[in-house]
């Protein structure tokens, strides 16, 4: 059997082991070359990262533009359309929706590390290791949404009343809430390991001796906890991710590939936005509004226009237009409204 014949999802095996062989090229680079050292990652290193990330991603836009070998059954489009144009857009919407709903993320890995007590050089190695989770739970998630939703296309009906719900109560006081103490999931991994109490070096497991028999186990330490916790986070919040972009493209390789450079750019930016994530405190609105346009649109194309042929196709830039200005728009307001000086309340 040729090798380079075999396909998966649309695009032959080659392409999938090649981005996944990059990706862990720049993750080598991260790790290997540029974070060897415990230290804290300063606001100016995070940024620098961040941008060389958001740097390949906009490439990456690049070769799907001009290279990228489009699968038509992915794609719902009037005859004639450039798929390798409709691939980009719905690439770019992709990233920027996936950048924007993980960015609740800081906050919450924020709170993560605060209740273990990790010390601060030690979290970049947490996040490096978390990365590596999302990449494979990504996987499985796309895969499985990617078989259902193009084996019954009406499964996106279900998405699109899923995102209509969440950005309602996105802006009514229904945002994902974590009590650590109370987690049903770490109170198994602690029912079910022995738990080292400190955080001595950076490592996720130590040899200590047992207090019962005084021989030498291994135990986990915070770190590992925190890390597990990171990767619930994760898998929480793909619930919501998942359906957003399948309601964007249904090609699994574009959905995969804006998630993992998504994830990427977000959490190498950590160190410099989790100190001003409250400075974004109407993203939400912008993000809702985001949420529900697209299951609005599930509806538009899929049953408006393609069953029922009563409107025309809603063209996959409009998604892109409305992604950028109302996530931007919100972002800018936020920065504008929380950098206004605070008005003291009088004494009573």
């Amino acid at each position: 059997m040729d090798f380079l014949a075999l396909t998966y999802a649309g695009q032959p095996i080659w392409l999938w082991l090649a981005f996944l062989a990059f990706i862990g090229f720049l993750l080598w680079v991260d790790l290997g070359l540029l974070n060897t050292k415990d230290e804290v990652v300063s606001p100016k290193k995070s940024a620098l990262m961040w941008a060389a990330f958001a740097s390949l991603a906009i490439a990456f836009g690049a070769y799907v533009y001009f290279a990228y070998e489009p699968d038509p059954a992915y794609y719902t489009a009037e005859a004639g359309a450039n798929l390798n144009q409709l691939a980009v857009i719905q690439y770019f919407t992709g990233y920027l929706l996936e950048t924007a709903l993980a960015f609740d993320n800081i906050f919450v890995i924020g709170m993560i590390f605060t209740f273990f007590a990790v010390p601060r050089e030690y979290q970049h190695r947490v996040l490096f290791w978390g990365i590596i989770g999302a990449i494979v739970f990504r996987a499985i998630f796309i895969s499985l949404g990617s078989a259902v939703v193009n084996e019954w296309t009406w499964v996106l009906y279900i998405f699109a009343a899923f995102l209509i719900y969440t950005g309602w109560k996105m802006v009514s006081g229904g945002d994902h809430e974590m009590k650590l103490e109370d987690n049903q999931i770490l109170k198994f991994v602690k029912k079910r390991m022995r738990v080292y109490d400190k955080i001595e070096n950076h490592n996720f497991f130590v040899k200590k001796p047992d207090p019962a028999t005084g021989k030498i186990v291994t135990f986990a330490t915070p770190l590992f906890l925190a890390l597990i916790m990171v990767e619930a986070v994760d898998i929480i919040f793909a619930i919501d991710s998942v359906p957003a972009i399948f309601a964007v493209t249904r090609d699994p390789f574009i959905v995969y590939t804006s998630n993992i450079f998504a994830i990427l750019g977000l959490r190498s930016m950590y160190f410099m936005l989790a100190a001003a994530v409250e400075r974004f405190k109407y993203l939400k609105y912008g993000l809702s509004l985001v949420l529900v346009l697209i299951g609005v649109k599930i509806i538009w194309n899929f049953l408006l226009y393609k069953e029922l042929k009563l409107v025309p196709y809603l063209e996959p830039h409009w998604s892109l237009i409305a992604t950028i200005g109302l996530i931007g728009g919100a972002m800018l307001y936020s920065l504008w409204k929380t950098g206004k000086p605070q008005e003291s309340k009088p004494a009573e």
